[in-house]
């Protein structure tokens, strides 16, 4: 019932969007001007809001088949604030999926919230920024392993476990609009879980619900009309712990190419690539004979990570 609920709020969410999509034109942004603001001020609100949608039925159809249906919410919200040498950029990025095949429960297939705010101040060269940036990382609600399509108890995730934050000092390179590279030799990476029997599977000890890392990061972004009606939107974060295995580099790499249908219609392709040293995964159920019984052992380690998604839906951006 909690997933339907959530669902069907995201769902109206995007739908109110959609039903006032005669107001918006695309690449616009609204520019937000309070009547005390002063007048080197600018303030930019822009989103991109999508919902795909997909459904098979079959019936005494000789070839095979299974009934399914699916969803997958995506809403992007940016507001950047502009006044002199003083910037201040904002980004949320939710993302939520479900599947449902035959009459098993619907399990998801895309979950995420992330949430950034970078703050900046423009150095005599006009391309570099003094700033500090931070940005949060978690999801809405459990994961679970799936076998045939049935999802198995108990969870191996959940909101707030894990969750990942960064506080980071640094520089922002910014050569043009479409690129942007943040460079922090100070950074503060915090891995929050808040169920206790997860810790152990992502770097925490036992009875610990946060641990706290010092080390450097990058956060580099890249955003452009590659060809006519295709986008390329790519963003990648390095980090490295400086006192325990500072060669072992945490990569989260995420890229979104989208192509144009119409102005309401789009096909996407999104990858994402993460491998981070402390989190395990099982990569393999063995059998070992423990106490002259044969029991299945599940083996854990830190393994790369990849997620792909293709996807064909509404679209809306203003």
């Amino acid at each position: 019932m909690k997933k339907f609920l959530f669902a069907t709020a995201l769902f109206m969410a995007h739908l109110g969007a959609f039903a006032n999509g005669e107001e918006t034109t695309e690449n616009k942004s609204v520019v937000v001007a309070p009547q005390d603001a002063v007048k080197d001020t600018t303030w930019k609100f822009n989103a991109l809001l999508g919902l795909n949608f997909n459904q098979a039925y079959f019936n005494n159809w000789a070839a095979g088949g299974q009934n399914s249906v699916a969803f997958t919410a995506k809403s992007t919200f940016w507001l950047k604030m502009k006044k002199g040498k003083h910037s201040w950029e904002n980004m949320l990025d939710l993302a939520y999926g479900q599947t449902s095949q035959a009459d098993q429960s619907p399990f998801k297939t895309d979950d995420k919230i992330e949430f950034q705010s970078v703050y900046g101040y423009q150095l005599n060269n006009e391309h570099w920024y003094a700033s500090l940036l931070y940005n949060f990382k978690t999801q809405f609600q459990p994961g679970y392993l799936i076998e045939d399509g049935v999802e198995i108890e108990p969870s191996i995730s959940d909101f707030m476990a894990p969750a990942f934050q960064y506080i980071a000092l640094g520089f922002d390179y910014k050569p043009n609009e479409a690129f942007t590279a943040f460079l922090s030799p100070v950074t503060v990476k915090s891995t929050i879980v808040q169920i206790d029997r997860l810790t152990t599977d992502f770097g925490l000890d036992a009875g610990e619900n946060a641990r706290h890392e010092f080390g450097a990061y990058l956060n580099a972004s890249y955003v452009k009309d590659i060809f006519e009606n295709v986008n390329l939107n790519t963003k990648l974060e390095l980090f490295s712990n400086y006192s325990e295995n500072p060669q072992n580099v945490d990569m989260n790499w995420e890229t979104i190419i989208t192509m144009k249908v119409n102005s309401w219609l789009a096909a996407q392709i999104t990858t994402q690539l993460i491998y981070d040293d402390d989190v395990n995964v099982t990569y393999e159920t063995v059998e070992e004979e423990i106490g002259g019984e044969i029991v299945e052992v599940e083996k854990k380690g830190p393994r790369l990570q990849f997620k792909e998604v293709l996807s064909l839906g509404l679209t809306a951006k203003f």
